[in-house]
Formats: structure tokens, sequence, C-alpha cells
């Protein structure tokens, strides 16, 4: 029987590439942080914050490109300190549209300029870089890259945890939690803080223009499922793995699919399916 008629011998065939395990491990680390920190985006109701941050995970990248370093470096610091610039430009460590728009607009003039110059004078040694960063590598990540998707997605997944009940209690009343002791300003630059070493992560895996649908989409299925909270975090994270998982395999069987389109089109179509869901369908 050829893998193609047997599930169990395609499986065993494609985990035989050292690049599809890299992937995998990696995209499933990713996803779980994922998950976790895009249910606080949607409930806190800044998914527009994770929109500004894909612009600017390209932004980073690429000036780091032209620099000559690391992409991965340009990538968190611009994206962890683009989130923290917001939230200081922000009541309560939360920017509003004005200032994130305005923001979003200023980093991705810089995305541009440094795009033309890397292309112009870089790119004959890396041309295919500006690509990898628009839409994702996974396919590119060797074990030590791996290795380290899976140290910050677990360090994100930690805090995450362990600052969840003050940011549910902050994002659902700011006030109320700021009369009773929560430090919400604090919270809030935490939040942006896991929200921009996300960003940066996933972009990894599907390229800043895909990123905030890792982030949003499983979010908002959860959110359409179960009415709480820790239910809904769990199983935001669970559909951002399986979204990735099963993006890998389809990717695989179909080689001319590239694997972040195959990743977003599950979630997408999984959150078009939760639409659709009656209410009272939900628990």
């Amino acid at each position: 029987m050829t893998a193609a008629l047997d599930p169990i011998a395609g499986l065993h065939h494609m985990l035989g590439h050292a690049f599809i395990r890299h992937g995998l491990i990696a995209g499933t680390a990713i996803a779980v942080a994922a998950g976790l920190v895009g249910y606080f985006l949607v409930l806190r109701s800044q998914v527009f914050t994770a929109d500004a941050l894909s612009h600017v995970a390209f932004t980073g990248a690429l000036v780091a490109l032209t620099l000559g370093l690391d992409a991965r470096l340009g990538l968190f610091v611009a994206t962890i300190g683009i989130a923290l610039l917001l939230g200081a430009l922000g009541p309560h460590g939360r920017a509003d549209d004005v200032v994130i728009g305005s923001t979003f607009a200023w980093v991705l003039g810089i995305g541009v300029l440094a795009l033309s110059i890397f292309t112009t004078g870089h790119s004959t040694g890396n041309g295919a870089a500006g690509v990898n960063v628009l839409f994702g590598s996974i396919y590119g990540l060797d074990a030590a890259a791996a290795r380290t998707a899976v140290l910050i997605a677990a360090a994100v997944v930690v805090i995450a945890l362990a600052l969840a009940r003050p940011l549910l209690f902050a994002s659902i009343d700011e006030s109320v939690a700021a009369a009773r002791g929560v430090p919400v300003r604090l919270v809030g630059y935490l939040f942006l803080g896991l929200v921009g070493a996300t960003a940066a992560e996933t972009t990894q895996a599907v390229g800043a223009l895909l990123l905030l649908g890792l982030l949003a989409a499983p979010a908002g299925i959860a959110m359409r499922l179960t009415t709480r909270p820790y239910r809904a975090m769990a199983l935001a994270s669970v559909i951002a793995v399986g979204g990735v998982w099963g993006g890998l395999a389809f990717s695989y069987a179909a080689p001319r699919v590239p694997p972040s389109f195959a990743i977003l089109a599950i979630v997408t179509c999984g959150y078009g399916a939760a639409l659709v869901m009656p209410r009272r369908a939900r628990t």
C-alpha cells in the first residue's frame, strides 16, 4: 500500500524529514503561545495592536538585515520595544486606535525604506530573506531555531499564566481592578511585552503579513465556543496547534501550497464554522 493510500505510512514518511520535525516542534510551541496570548488580545479588544506589530516585525527584521544583523534580533527588539512604547503612549498601558494607527504608519514607512535599501544593496547574498519575513519560513528552521522557539514560547506561556488572574480582572473592568489594588498599568506593559515576543516568534512560522490570523482566529473560535476564561485559553491554544499541524500536513501533501497559507486557511475556516454555530452550543 502506498503512502498516499496509507495515512500511517504517509505520516511516517513525512516525519522522516528533519525540516518537517523542526517545523512541527517550533510550530507547536509557537501555536500554544499564540493561542494563549491571542485570547487576551481578543478579550481586551487589542487585536489592532497585533496588526500593528505585524508590520513592526516586518520593519524590524528588514532593518536588522540591512545592518547585516540576524533578522531575529530585529524582530524581537522592534516588536517588544514598540509594544512597550504603545503602552507608554496610552492610559493604563493600553494605547488607543489613533496612537496605534500613527505608529503603524510611521513604522511601515521605515519598513519600506529598509526594504528599498536591502533589495538594492544587500539582497544578492540573501535574496529570499525579505520574502521569508513577510510569509514565514517554518520549513527553514533548523534544530537550534526550533529549540529557541520552544524556550521562548515556554517563557511566554509561563508568564502569561502567572499574569492571567490580574490580567483577566483588568481586562474586564480596569477601574474596579485598580481600586482593588491591581497594578493595571504594569499589567498592561507586561502583557504588551508578551504580545511583542509572541509576534516575533509567530513571524517565523507564518510571516509578518499573516501572524494576526494565528493570534486572533483561534482565540475568536474559542470565545464563541465557551464563556469560561481558562477553558477558552486552553481551547485557543489547542485550535492554534491543530491549525499548525493540519497546515503542515496539507502543505506537505500539496507542495505548491505554502505552509503559512495552509495554516491560516484552516483556522479561518474554523472561525467561519464557529460563526454559524448556535449560541446554545456554547459552554
